[in-house]
């Protein structure tokens, strides 16, 4: 089954993180968390440093739809340097100006809103902000039957 999914590293924190993914989007984790210790031993990958051996290596959860966000440590003992950027958004398409008012404030709170969630010229109600993992989100709801009369259509 083809699929997009979004696949996030984290400095040490990615369980956190999705914990709180998993409590704003309620859903459950597809697979048990994979850790640095699961990996087997192989002559081309040395063991995973003691520190690191609980960190997770592997973790995907449900979001909106088909959507999938998936995630990892980024150990330095593994020669990764995670840096937090603005290359990357992930953009939410819920079916309800509710759910993106509950979307919205869960994610944003303790992060930094870039546009509050209102009605924009296309016709949608969006929002942009970072969370406060530093994770880059988007709300776009469409606007619904009941919502043309007032959307601006987009030029």
């Amino acid at each position: 089954m083809a699929r997009v999914s979004t696949y996030l590293n984290f400095p040490r924190c990615t369980e956190e993180a999705f914990a709180f993914y998993k409590s704003v989007f309620k859903t459950e984790y597809l697979c048990p968390i994979a850790r640095f210790s699961d990996v087997p031993a192989s002559p081309d990958c040395p063991p995973a440093a003691e520190a690191d051996k609980n960190l997770v290596m592997h973790i995907a959860l449900p979001t909106l739809g088909d959507h999938v966000l998936m995630g990892t440590d980024a150990p330095e003992s593994m020669g990764f340097n995670c840096k937090g950027g603005n290359n990357v958004y992930i953009n939410l398409e819920p079916d309800s100006r509710e759910e993106a008012e509950r979307l919205f404030k869960e994610l944003s709170e303790g992060g930094k809103v870039e546009t509050p969630l209102q009605d924009m010229f296309w016709g949608a109600y969006f929002a942009s902000f970072a969370d406060k993992f530093g994770i880059n989100w988007m709300i776009n709801c469409a606007a619904t039957k009941d919502d043309v009369s007032t959307a601006t259509p987009y030029p």
